[in-house]
């Protein structure tokens, strides 16, 4: 290549996990005729244990999915980085996840992670090391597209439904989306699988996805280790049994309860930290048509003027519901649905959509009851 090409060819630095997707979005990139490198963030403070199978996002097998990384980079023929990233992700999602939690809230941390870690220090950390690079690409099943008429980014959802994953990246700003690049979101996962084994990355096409935040049981260890015993109770305030801490439990929670007796199976429909209480109800009672958001991001536009028509997602894992979002005058906006959802959590996210492109979102501050119910469940925002 001479010189006067290679001054003009963009640099992508890939954010590599250690997992097929990252590597064919590297692999992608390189064919399209970026420059790539690959950064790969340590989180994992402690001591490593490679014995460990890695199939978290947080844990002591962390080094494997390191030398995975690296063994990807190799066989692609990029550079490759580990950036340390231990101190800020204990800062930005242990203590954030650990505070939430105690508040009796159920935090989202990849959302946190996505939002501070990845995009933020992860990019900025590998710009201070010396990576020069044009755009940060990740392997994120979604997409982006300009709107010349908003003059804005968009974030759109991945064309894989299964996979789709716009709903962790609500919280990205319009500088972090023009840098971004999603090579992954026009594909589904079989055909990243199909380009991985057609292109010597078939050892990672066969390995486990991260599907947790920590190896089992590693969360709790972020919370109290003592027991703060307290009631359990039905929604009329009667108590129904006993926990050994608040903070052990989510809405929608049925299993680990102990209350025997009962005519019908009950679940967590409220978390009462000041209280120190848990209150139970059957499950028509912990399902909400109405909910309020605060902590609002928009990415569409700059701000929520009126009342708009959209669908909306309260959890990762759950469907998109028909609803009205309608603004407030305290900065947060109260969500009207079509039909009652289970669960719905404060300090869960709450992602608008317009069709394929992501409106905005926020985090989840309060849930109501079924319209014609007089009780309801809120959490300190």
């Amino acid at each position: 290549m001479d010189k006067a090409k290679s001054k003009k060819q963009k640099i992508a630095a890939v954010g590599m996990s250690g997992g097929v997707d990252s590597a064919v979005a590297a692999l992608l990139l390189k064919q399209q005729g970026f420059e790539v490198v690959g950064v790969t963030m340590k989180i994992w403070k402690g001591k490593n244990n490679p014995k460990i199978a890695h199939n978290v996002c947080f844990g002591p097998g962390e080094i494997n999915d390191i030398r995975a990384a690296k063994r990807a980079a190799k066989i692609l023929g990029i550079k490759h980085k580990v950036i340390d990233l231990s101190g800020e992700y204990r800062r930005y999602v242990l203590d954030y996840y650990k505070k939430e939690r105690l508040a009796g809230r159920t935090p989202n941390p990849c959302v946190a992670c996505n939002q501070k870690i990845k995009f933020g220090f992860l990019a900025a950390n590998a710009a201070s090391a010396g990576i020069q690079f044009d755009y940060f690409a990740t392997g994120h099943y979604a997409r982006k597209i300009y709107d010349r008429c908003r003059r804005r980014w968009l974030l759109l959802r991945g064309v894989d439904p299964k996979k789709d994953q716009s709903y962790f990246l609500y919280r990205l700003n319009q500088a972090q989306l023009r840098r971004a690049l999603f090579p992954l979101g026009e594909m589904t996962k079989d055909k990243v699988k199909e380009i991985a084994r057609a292109s010597g990355l078939a050892e990672f096409a066969q390995k486990k996805e991260s599907q947790d935040f920590t190896e089992s049981g590693g969360e709790n260890r972020l919370l109290p280790a003592t027991k703060k015993p307290g009631d359990i109770v039905d929604m009329a305030g009667n108590i129904v049994g006993a926990h050994e801490g608040y903070f052990n439990f989510t809405i929608g929670q049925r299993r680990g309860l102990r209350i025997g007796g009962l005519a019908a199976p009950v679940y967590v429909a409220n978390i009462d930290a000041c209280k120190n209480r848990v209150i139970v109800g059957e499950k028509n009672a912990v399902r909400a048509d109405n909910f309020e958001v605060g902590k609002l991001r928009w990415i569409a536009f700059g701000k929520l003027q009126k009342k708009m028509r959209g669908r909306v997602r309260v959890r990762s894992s759950g469907e998109m519901v028909s609803c009205f979002v309608d603004p407030q005058d305290d900065g947060r906006v109260l969500v009207k649905l079509d039909e009652p959802q289970f669960a719905i959590a404060p300090g869960q996210s709450a992602v608008f959509y317009d069709n394929d492109t992501v409106l905005g979102g926020g985090v989840i501050v309060r849930a109501g009851f079924p319209r014609g119910k007089t009780r309801g469940n809120s959490s300190p925002a």
